[in-house]
């Protein structure tokens, strides 16, 4: 599974499982703080579709981590102030880099709950549309 898509399922879903896995970890082995939670701020690159041209949006709040398993180096960071799935992220990352053992058993949780998230947002956007207006419909005298 690849970093993005992992990330994306951890942030999205349920901080439990992320503090689950990452659990898995520190009680197994030794994690090294780099960097600890910390909050800052990233630009956010954007194209503007016309003339194929970047810009920078403007600034996004994030929290960053990053720890150290095995030698590897492991990265969280989200949008908000979450120093605590930032770490989580970071160590899950660490763990993914150096090829521990424990990552091969995750798949099948991480699938479970992107299937979650998707069940979910599909929930969201049914009640969106419930409110939605059929202008085609409405009767002009």
């Amino acid at each position: 599974m690849k970093r993005k898509t992992r990330t994306r399922i951890l942030i999205n879903g349920s901080s439990n499982l992320s503090e689950q896995l990452a659990t898995q970890i520190t009680d197994r082995y030794e994690v090294q703080m780099i960097e600890e939670p910390n909050n800052g701020l990233v630009m956010v690159k954007m194209e503007e579709n016309a003339k194929k041209s970047l810009f920078y949006l403007g600034e996004v709040f994030v929290t960053e981590c990053k720890v150290q398993i095995n030698g590897q180096l492991g990265i969280g960071i989200l949008k908000g102030d979450k120093p605590e799935l930032s770490y989580y992220l970071a160590v899950i990352d660490a763990a993914y880099q150096a090829e521990l053992d424990e990552v091969k058993g995750w798949i099948p949780l991480l699938l479970a709950e992107e299937e979650n998230i998707a069940v979910e947002r599909k929930e969201f956007d049914n009640k969106v549309l419930q409110t939605k207006v059929n202008f085609e419909n409405m009767d002009v005298e």
